[in-house]
């Protein structure tokens, strides 16, 4: 009756090692360390940077505990772990002087960080301790506020563009056009004219309203944004600069940076466990405008540095070509770029494929089809510093879609696709709040919370076995294994712990323990109605059960409700309630039962249980 099949203890046993296996990681603590990333989006952190970081280090007398290679941002980076905060500051004083010869333009990130002290043998089996969030470790948190004004007028300049360039093509002749505002204006002679200027316009510009008007003897065509193009405008801008910021902040290695909208215009950005405002601010600031330029082959290949430059012109002495004097006008920016990926030319030789939307092969065509055996170069700005991608012959009119050969290796096709991707800043941002919590702030709210569960947890322990006797007992091992559950479930997703996912493992004791209440009164009431122990053991649990997953379900509707529509710190509660009550069912059902069946099952012949005192009705 009360007797589990074999399996089912194996499959507690197996619980309780992966409970036991992927909690303790949380348990180790953290070293301090540094950590080296790339500065520019074009140099890689390598194999070579490791050993060069740890040359460095123990020529100075400052040799690590270990020095790591971590390959999970774009372009890599080395983390050296030290036993003490003071080798850390002097580290990473040496290697900024060591890495980077100008340090006005550097070539590398060296940062603070903390490593945890997970053994390696767990590490190897993916044990990892769960990442804490800005409220427990500290860092900075900024609010920034998107110029969409700045998207509006960039926008509008390029349809001033398109409106040209459309008239242009279909031969339709104008009087000007200027911007008035948030207006463009198309002047024209005669009404016929300004009719065809119309139908052209409203078949290819969608979000353009257009409207006739009259100055004098001149027509006017006004366009204007349509409602709903101006908010799809700023809403696609406000999206690009945060796909653009997690890029850039990922490369960091930041854990679990928090980039997310808040409002219209505005992006919140966490980055927990960064203490340095200014570092913060240059990490964000990170962002690369691409362009396209022609070659000015006024100036004679390989005398770039000693010739003078044209007006109009400008030298670049970085990159892959340099120096190469390039004309100042871009062909297109990255703007234009739809997509860009690695690919293989006519020959099987790694090259770039790149897509261009509807403006920017209109403008390609343009600009090729007359240059034809001349040079064209990629140029990609960050910090108002130019570096040379790719200097390229143009061997054929480019239109949507060309390919960029003469990579040399496919790793430089990926990184140059790569770069192409990441575009840039679609309108300026500017921090209108920023503010730093220190690590002592988050260690303090660490041991509160610790504290909280801990003596919930005991409170809990001492009433139950009291109160419920060897039965209060399993309830408590079924608590903490459901506690320890939780801890190793968060820790295997990663997932990033808060004040709030706090307050849900503590809220999830009480909700835990309310199962075993219901199975053990179930027990006792059976008791009182006269059934033996055995019969009263397993009807307990047996009709506890439908109350137990009927509550538990309504529980979990609740907190998938907040999951789905609650946002940051609400969501981060749902996550740990809504894990906490599957735990909490498995323990509580699965478990208490196990170990009630382990106990009792392999008595024949039983008196009693030990559950508390069992009321009986006055007869």
């Amino acid at each position: 009756m009360n007797r589990y099949p074999l399996w089912k203890y194996i499959l507690i046993v197996i619980a309780l090692l992966f409970g036991v296996l992927y909690s303790v990681p949380n348990f180790f603590g953290e070293s301090p360390a540094v950590q080296v990333s790339s500065a520019k989006a074009t140099v890689k952190v390598d194999q070579a940077t490791m050993t060069r970081v740890a040359d460095a280090l123990s020529k100075a007398g400052m040799a690590p505990e270990s020095v790591l290679f971590d390959l999970s941002g774009n372009q890599g980076s080395v983390r050296a772990r030290f036993v003490d905060t003071d080798t850390q500051f002097r580290a990473k004083s040496l290697l900024e002087k060591e890495l980077n010869t100008d340090p006005n333009d550097p070539t590398y990130i060296v940062a603070f960080n903390l490593l945890p002290n997970t053994p390696q043998w767990l590490q190897s089996l993916r044990a990892m301790p769960m990442y804490l969030g800005l409220d427990l470790r500290g860092g900075v948190h900024f609010l920034m506020q998107v110029d969409t004004k700045a998207v509006i007028n960039k926008r509008l300049q390029g349809l001033q563009t398109s409106v040209r360039s459309m008239l242009r093509d279909k031969n339709v002749r104008h009087a000007g056009i200027s911007r008035n505002g948030d207006q463009i204006v198309v002047l024209f002679r005669d009404a016929e004219t300004r009719d065809r200027a119309r139908e052209v316009l409203v078949s290819q510009l969608s979000e353009l309203a257009l409207q006739d008007a009259a100055d004098g003897a001149d027509l006017k065509l006004i366009g204007t944004f349509r409602p709903e193009a101006l908010k799809r405008t700023t809403e696609e801008a406000v999206q690009q600069n945060i796909s653009t910021l997690s890029k850039r902040v990922n490369e960091l290695g930041v854990a679990e940076p928090v980039i997310q909208r808040q409002g219209a215009d505005r992006i919140v950005v966490q980055l927990p466990g960064v203490q340095d405002v200014s570092r913060a601010k240059d990490i964000i600031g990170r962002t690369a405008t691409l362009e396209v330029r022609m070659v000015d082959e006024s100036v004679m290949r390989g005398t770039e540095e000693t010739a003078a430059i044209p007006f109009g012109s400008e030298l670049f002495k970085i990159g892959k070509g340099a120096p190469v004097v390039l004309y100042k006008d871009p062909v297109i920016t990255g703007d234009y770029i739809s997509s860009a990926g690695a690919s293989f030319d006519q020959n099987q030789q790694p090259a770039v494929s790149i897509d261009l939307n509807g403006d920017g092969g209109r403008r390609m065509r343009e600009a090729t089809r007359s240059k034809i055996g001349k040079s064209m170069a990629i140029v990609l700005f960050e910090k108002n510093k130019g570096e040379v991608l790719t200097v390229a012959t143009i061997r054929d009119e480019l239109g949507s879609r060309f390919q960029i050969t003469g990579m040399g290796s496919a790793d430089a096709a990926n990184d140059l696709a790569l770069l192409l991707r990441a575009g840039s800043l679609a309108a300026p941002m500017e921090i209108i709040e920023e503010s730093t919590i220190g690590p002592q702030l988050g260690a303090e709210n660490i041991q509160k919370g610790f504290n909280s569960t801990l003596y919930g947890f005991a409170a809990i322990a001492i009433f139950m076995m009291i109160y419920y006797h060897l039965f209060g007992f399993f309830s408590v091992f079924a608590l903490a294994v459901n506690l320890m559950l939780l801890i190793a479930v968060l820790s295997t997703l990663q997932a990033t712990l808060t004040l709030p996912g706090m307050a849900a493992i503590a809220f999830t004791l009480g909700m835990a323990i309310d199962a075993n209440v219901l199975i053990n009164e179930r027990i006792r009431e059976e008791l009182r109605n006269g059934n033996s122990p055995q019969a009263a053991i397993a009807a307990g649990f047996d009709r506890a059960w439908a109350t137990i997953l009927d509550s538990n379900v309504t529980t979990m509707i609740a907190g998938l409700a907040l999951l789905i529509f609650g946002s940051g710190a609400i969501r981060g509660f749902a996550v740990v309630h809504c894990i906490g009550i599957l735990t909490s069912i498995f323990s509580a059902v699965f478990v208490s039962r196990g170990v009630a069946n382990l106990w009792y099952g392999r008595k024949k012949k039983l008196s009693g249980v030990s559950i508390g005192q069992v009321w009986k009705p006055n007869t």
